[in-house]
Parts: structure tokens; sequence; C-alpha cells
């Protein structure tokens, strides 16, 4: 990741933030292109994103700040940060560290298929490592 922005606010005044003060974050990874999860940022967590060139997003259940891996290990090494054409969204290129993005222990979040025959989800990849091992739970 480049080194982060001057020290004028320009760069961060140019995301559409919600009423929340959030912005939705696409975490895609840098060398298949998958899309790994879906998150929220606000102004600091995109500062500290920038700052440490590893993902920080906000975490709208606990209400504070939430660097991606803390607990897990599994951090987001941020490769490249882009800003879509209505500036309402963000997209990380990022490198992920344990191969595991998701909370329930497999590569990606986005592990459930919509069956048009049953219209159920179904999972359709597989558990890496068990929550509660990578957890302690």
């Amino acid at each position: 990741m480049q080194a982060a922005p001057g020290d004028g606010a320009e760069w961060l005044d140019a995301v559409a933030w919600n009423g929340d003060g959030l912005v939705p974050v696409i975490a895609q990874e840098a060398d298949s292109g998958q899309v790994l999860m879906l998150a929220w940022m606000n102004r600091d967590a995109l500062r500290r994103t920038v700052e440490l060139g590893e993902a920080v997003y906000w975490s709208r259940s606990r209400g504070r700040l939430w660097h991606k891996g803390e607990t897990s290990g599994h951090v987001q090494h941020v490769e490249e940060v882009r800003l879509d054409c209505d500036g309402d969204a963000l997209l990380l290129t990022v490198r992920q560290a344990g191969g595991i993005a998701c909370h329930t222990g497999r590569h990606r979040c986005f592990f459930q298929r919509l069956d048009g025959v049953s219209g159920g989800w179904e999972s359709v990849e597989p558990v890496l490592k068990a929550p509660e091992a990578i957890y302690g739970e």
C-alpha cells in the first residue's frame, strides 16, 4: 500500500458517509479477486487502515473499532483502497493472513448460496478451522 495521503482531511471528506457516519467496505482478495467480506468503516477506521496498512473496521454490533484479526490473527494486509464513482462505497484489495476471513472459520463470508429448487440457503464452502479453535469460545 502506498503512503498515507497528506495530513489534510480532503481525502476523507471525499467519502459520502451515511447518516451514521459509516461507509460500506468490500474486502477483495488480491490474488484471486474473490470477495471475502463486507464490513463498515467510519472516518477513524479508514484513517487507521491507511496508517497501518491493515484493515480496521467499525463494528456495529460492538460499537467500536475492530482491527481485523485482533483476536483470530487473520489480519487483512491492505494493498489498495478504492472509492467508487458515487463516493459511497470502498473497495479494499487485501492479502488475507491465514486464509480465513469469516468468523465462521471459512475462507470468505459469502459461503451461502440460494438453492433455486428448495428456495433455501445452503452452505457451499467448507469450514477451514472451527470458530472455537480460532476464538477459544
